[in-house]
């Protein structure tokens, strides 16, 4: 035989190999098939596990975690690693959760805190005693008792220019710690001394800081030299910032943290803790008092539930407009062919675009808190609503946003967020978004206690058809209350299969948050993709107002002059969101934290 009927002959033997291996996985995935052939693909559940479509892992782009009894995925690996801890001892999700949370005020200060709120969605598995149960936790910071409509207005009622930002009056009070209190309480297993401890000598011990974390302080040191108390916990004494590698310690964080796991929330709202946050509040113009404290109560709320595609969306209710108006883009949505328009085709992203102009347009009018006014919860989540709705979609061309208004009904956040995911190996699932408003807040740390302070006011309608930080219009469902609690754009979401979990997902990004969180489960459900994929995948935003796509730069360029032929502004601007979501599955777990985070981690055991 010669040279080349010798290379011949061995290309034909590797395309046999090849060919060979091939029929063999069909063939076992048609065996595979078979056995279930009478259950649809979609419905299969095995060990009490929920699995929507196999994930060929040879096809996929992005490889996500995988672990087998359970997972936790947050923006900082120290923190995930906390919460994997609390699980293997044996904690359940709401155990890790709040562990999570606290190990977050350490290791994540321009997003995680305790000078802060957030909202927690909370699927609770059915056991031998009790029937699954889907409750959300409403812990948003609240308006002093002496804030009032005019607060940030001046005497001619012109908005003051960074009042509601960088100002003792930019804060209101904290709900973090009532928040966490009352989740592990009512449905954790563990002692909230138990959970707080990690946290604690972390704060303590200290902890090497970042990469991402030096910049971070660095690109703010304008803002923290406005304090002397923050100077000094995030400068070292020299007043030179802190470089990746070094040792971060919060002495002052760790000493209130154990008075927490000692006192539980009332060592956070009543005695020392409490009166040196009002002082050093009040020293910088703020109207806290001990009262407003003493008085702050989390609230139990009933999610937001919806139906897309045969799965269950379980979201947050207002002061959250997170989770209406993700229902209700779905449900505009469900009407589109989206997975045969293919993923990021200019067909598909104009449909997602004139679908959030319109949520955004009714966020506008008819969200605010449930306590102070009724929002339409029925009306704005209704099939029949958003079938009108889409009925005014233009196929092939825009429809201005000056032509969109508020929708006929009947009666009836920050960049700088932060969200974690958690599901136990019984099925218990946590979707938490937690936050300051803009990172590090209003950067004033109180003095003596190491409590970065919120800057949530601003997320308040200062004045009727201005525009807050974020570009987002308001009115006077949302205008300045005292005890009022601010609208927001957190949207911590659970997506359930069969009545159990099956997506656990949430992101930072103020007026993104919504249609970040939208994209993943489109990206999932609509486009097949395995949660490293989905999260990975470029992202969109219209809000309404301004006139606008906001795109990620790797978004296709023919994609593109495809939208700006149908009429589309196209703006490209920073990277959108930081999303932390898992997917349980027959198989296991598959978690993946956003790359646009250097920080996160997805981890299981």
């Amino acid at each position: 035989m010669n040279v080349l009927s010798e290379k011949n002959t061995n290309k034909k033997n590797l395309l046999t190999v090849v060919l060979t291996s091939f029929m063999a996985l069909f063939v076992f995935s048609s065996i595979a098939i078979e056995k279930n052939k009478n259950i649809p693909v979609n419905k299969l559940i095995i060990n009490k596990s929920v699995i929507d479509k196999p994930i060929l892992a040879y096809m996929s782009t992005v490889q996500p975690v995988w672990a087998k009894n359970g997972m936790v995925s947050s923006v900082s690996s120290l923190a995930t690693d906390i919460g994997v801890e609390i699980l293997k001892q044996g904690g359940n999700a709401v155990d890790a959760a709040v562990a999570v949370g606290f190990a977050l005020a350490v290791t994540y200060p321009r997003a995680g805190n305790i000078g802060g709120g957030g909202f927690m969605v909370i699927h609770l598995a059915e056991t031998k005693d009790e029937t699954a149960r889907d409750v959300t936790i409403d812990y948003r910071e609240m308006a002093p008792s002496k804030a009032h409509k005019n607060l940030f207005l001046d005497k001619d009622e012109n908005v003051i220019k960074n009042m509601s930002l960088f100002h003792g009056a930019s804060s209101g009070i904290p709900g973090s710690v009532m928040g966490m209190e009352q989740a592990l309480k009512q449905f954790g297993t563990m002692s909230l001394e138990q959970v707080v401890k990690p946290a604690i000598n972390l704060a303590e011990n200290g902890f090497k800081v970042s990469y991402d974390f030096a910049n971070s302080i660095r690109g703010k040191k304008s803002r923290f030299s406005k304090w002397p108390s923050s100077q000094k916990i995030f400068f070292k004494e020299n007043g030179d910032a802190y470089k990746a590698a070094d040792i971060f310690y919060q002495k002052d964080l760790a000493k209130t943290l154990s008075l927490i796991a000692k006192k539980g929330s009332d060592g956070f709202y009543k005695g020392e803790i409490a009166k040196k946050i009002v002082s050093s509040v009040n020293n910088a113009g703020g109207i806290f008092t001990l009262k407003d404290f003493a008085n702050y109560k989390a609230i139990i709320r009933e999610p937001i539930k919806g139906d897309y595609r045969g799965y269950e969306i379980l979201s947050m209710p207002p002061p959250s407009s997170g989770g209406i108006h993700l229902v209700q883009i779905l449900n505009i949505l469900e009407n589109s062919d989206l997975t045969n328009m293919g993923h990021n085709s200019a067909k598909t992203i104009h449909q997602m675009a004139e679908a959030m102009k319109y949520a955004y347009a009714d966020r506008s009018e008819y969200l605010g808190d449930p306590d102070f006014y009724e929002v339409p919860v029925k009306a704005l989540i209704s099939k029949s609503y958003a079938e009108e709705i889409y009925s005014k979609i233009i196929p092939n061309k825009v429809r201005p946003s000056s032509e969109i208004k508020p929708g006929n009904l009947p009666p009836y956040e920050s960049d700088q967020t932060t969200h974690y995911s958690v599901i136990d190996q019984w099925g218990n699932a946590v979707s938490t978004t937690t936050t300051l408003n803009f990172s590090y807040g209003s950067a004033m740390v109180a003095d003596g206690t190491g409590v970065l302070m919120n800057n949530e006011m601003d997320d308040f309608s200062a004045k009727q058809g201005v525009p807050n930080a974020y570009g987002l219009l308001g009115g006077e469902a949302n205008s300045v209350q005292a005890g009022k609690r601010p609208l927001s754009a957190m949207t911590p979401t659970i997506v359930l299969k069969n009545g159990e979990v099956y997506l656990v997902t949430g992101s930072p990004g103020g007026s993104r948050i919504i249609t970040t969180t939208l994209q993943i489960i489109l990206n999932v459900i609509d486009h097949q993709m395995n949660i490293g994929e989905a999260t990975f995948a470029s992202r969109i935003h219209h809000q309404w107002f301004p006139e606008e796509i906001r795109i990620e730069r790797d978004l296709n360029v023919d994609t593109i002059q495809l939208l700006k032929l149908l009429g589309h502004h196209i703006k490209m601007k920073a990277a959108m969101g930081s999303t932390q979501s898992i997917i349980r599955t027959r198989n296991g777990f598959f978690g993946a934290s956003d790359p646009r985070s250097r920080d996160g981690k997805a981890a299981g055991f």
